[in-house]
Formats: C-alpha cells, sequence, structure tokens
C-alpha cells in the first residue's frame, strides 16, 4: 500500500532546544536600514494579517511578511546582496566581476547589483535550475553557467573562478577564510526583521511576535533572524522556528546531532532551500539561538502556497515552507509538546516570513 503524501508524519522531522530564548549576541550595524531606506527603490514590503489562519492553528493572530516585490525583484535577497556589495566594493575603482553561485534569487539580486553599479557579474547555477530562472538572471546582464551538479558543488565552483585577479565572490554561505562578505549579506537582511517589528507596532498594536517562522537553506537568514531577536539586553524574546525541505534538512539534521554536518539532498520544489551543508559563520546562532527545526514535504509546501495564494498573498514554494512548517508542528500527534516548546497559547502572535512571491516561479517545482 502506497504512503498518503497528505498524512502527518509521524515521527515529524523536528528538533527542540531549551533556552534558546535566553541566549544574546551583539545586534547587526544601525547603519544598515539607513542605506536600504536611501535606495531608489526602497519601500518597506507589507506584513499581512490572515485571521483564518490564527484561527485554523489555534493561535491569537498570524501575520505574514510578504517579500513577493523587494527593490524590484520577487524575494527578500537584494536586501542582502545590496549590502554586501556596498561593503566590499567600498573604495574600489574599476570594473569588477561579481561572482556567486545560486539556485535562483540571490544570483538575479547579485547580477541586479552589478548592473545598477556598472559591474559585471557571473551567476553559476546547479543542474535542474529551471530555463526561465536562468534567463532572469541573464537578462540582468549575467554570465551563466550550468553546474552539473549540487548547489554545494556550485558554490565550490564560484570559489574557483573568482580567483581571477578582477573578480569578487559574493556568496551567501560562509566556510573557513571566507565569511566577511556572506557576513555582510546576513547583515543586510536584518532590515526585514526591523520592518516586522515596526509594522507590528505601528499597524497592529503588538509589542513585538511571540515566534517567528524562517526558511532555512544554509541558514544565513535564520542568522539575521536569531542576531535581531537575541540581540536585545532586556524585553520580550520571541521563539525562533526554521523550516526546511526533508530532502535537504541540514540545518535540522546538525541540531539533532549537536554540530554542523552536511546531508545528501534531493529534488524539492523548494529549491532555494536545497542546501547540504549550514553556512559556517551562521551555525553559532542557529545552534545557539534557535527554539527549534522541523521539515516538511513538497506536499505541504505545495500545499501552503495556494493557501496564501487564497488568503491574497503571492507565495512560492520557499516563501510558503514557513506555513508549511508551523502547521506541521502545530498538528498531528505530539503537537501539544511542540506548543509547549514553543511557549505558544491561544492569544499568541505568529509572523511568518514568505520570502518569495508566486513570480519567481517559472513553473510550479522551481524556485528563483
Amino acid at each position: 500500500m502506497s504512503e498518503n503524501p497528505d498524512a502527518p508524519r509521524d515521527p515529524l522531522p523536528w528538533t527542540a532546544r531549551p533556552g534558546a530564548r535566553a541566549w544574546r549576541c551583539a545586534p547587526a550595524p544601525a547603519d544598515v536600514r539607513d542605506f536600504h531606506t536611501a535606495l531608489p527603490d526602497y519601500a518597506p514590503t507589507p506584513l499581512t494579517e490572515l485571521p483564518e489562519l490564527a484561527h485554523e492553528l489555534g493561535v491569537g493572530r498570524i501575520f505574514v511578511k510578504d517579500e513577493s516585490s523587494r527593490l524590484g525583484l520577487p524575494a527578500f535577497k537584494a536586501l542582502g546582496a545590496s549590502w554586501a556589495v556596498h561593503r566590499a566594493l567600498a573604495g574600489v575603482r574599476g570594473t569588477l566581476t561579481l561572482v556567486t553561485a545560486t539556485d535562483g534569487n540571490h544570483g538575479r539580486a547579485v547580477a541586479r547589483t552589478a548592473r545598477l553599479l556598472g559591474h559585471r557579474a557571473h551567476v553559476l547555477v546547479p543542474r535542474g535550475v529551471h530555463p526561465e530562472a536562468v534567463a532572469a538572471i541573464a537578462a540582468e546582464g549575467a554570465e551563466v553557467t550550468e553546474v552539473q551538479g549540487t548547489f554545494d558543488a556550485s558554490v565550490r565552483r564560484a570559489a574557483e573562478v573568482a580567483e581571477a585577479p578582477d573578480a569578487v565572490l559574493v556568496q551567501d554561505t560562509a566556510w573557513p577564510g571566507y565569511e566577511r562578505i556572506p557576513g555582510w549579506i546576513v547583515e543586510g537582511y536584518s532590515t526585514l526583521c526591523a520592518e516586522v517589528d515596526e509594522q507590528l507596532a505601528d499597524r497592529a498594536g503588538v509589542e513585538g511576535p511571540d515566534l517567528v517562522v524562517v526558511p532555512a537553506g544554509v541558514g544565513s537568514l535564520t542568522q539575521a533572524v536569531v542576531t535581531y531577536y537575541r540581540s536585545r539586553p532586556t524585553g520580550h524574546a520571541p521563539a525562533l522556528l526554521t523550516v526546511e525541505p526533508e530532502s535537504a534538512a541540514c540545518v535540522l539534521e546538525s541540531l539533532t546531532r549537536g554540530e554542523p554536518v552536511s546531508v545528501t539532498t534531493g529534488d524539492t520544489i523548494m529549491a532555494g532551500l536545497n542546501c547540504g551543508t549550514p553556512s559556517t559563520l551562521a551555525w553559532p546562532y542557529l545552534s545557539a539561538g534557535l527554539d527549534a527545526a522541523v521539515a516538511v514535504r513538497d506536499t505541504d509546501s505545495a500545499r501552503a502556497a495556494t493557501r496564501l495564494t487564497d488568503l491574497g498573498v503571492s507565495s512560492g514554494p520557499c516563501g510558503a515552507a514557513p506555513l508549511a512548517g508551523l502547521r506541521a508542528a502545530l498538528t498531528g500527534t505530539g503537537a501539544d509538546g511542540r506548543r509547549a516548546a514553543l511557549g505558544l497559547g491561544p492569544a499568541s502572535v505568529v509572523v511568518l516570513l514568505s520570502t518569495e512571491g508566486s513570480a519567481a516561479n517559472p513553473q510550479t517545482g522551481r524556485t528563483l
């Protein structure tokens, strides 16, 4: 008898880490937000309340941070790429080639930034990225090279290409010896979190979220979220939950083992999360500041994307992963224990970070 793809997972791929809300770290630089607000296309992305979902999942309020249009692109990645390139090229003269590996969104953001600043871009993509994703990157003026391998293989090849004297590697994952530029990318994402808190306070009268749910690839956005909410010396500290594809759950596996590990990845419609190794820069923040991690199936993410679309929020599979992860955590066998681990009750406020819009997906099954 075949497995029902809609049946709840038992046991659910999940891990929880007590004490994360007490951990503290240094904040991101304050001038990141000033840099972004000075950009010509800057505007805060919407924070949309979805009361139907809150009722369905037994919490007080659910908000979705809608990153379907950020600085002219259909995903949040431009925040990190723009700030990192600004820092990396400060005081540099002449035309350079910005090199990166990508499943789509980050590479397109680097290519767009390079074009706007008068530089070249060389973007390497792993095998299987949809042709329309490649075309969108190329349309920004970038040279695009397909690597016959995984995302991790593309990253290794990009590092080799960037050894050229006129090249700069702008990669959104870190490894020993390459952490400064990935750190700037993480800093750039802090603007998203600052907007969330301002919008909750100004439009919803909420002091702050009780839970923030983040999709994870190598963990850079998660690192930014951990940094933002764990850098406050006092005040409310929300629970933080990360969500990955079951076929590429490197953060969940690393947290379970207590050390960063690589996993073998498989095909997933959550292509932007199809990463097999956590960023070395992110790992200390993930291991100390995350409350929990969960992995979801493609069917869960696809259903969540459809649900968000029905509720008026444009979201692709990666952007919908937080809803899929929240639903998995709060339903099925063991849900009461998972609610307790996240500190959730009937009045809790939850924020889902929908990191990409449906326009980032050339077709169902691929993300940019």
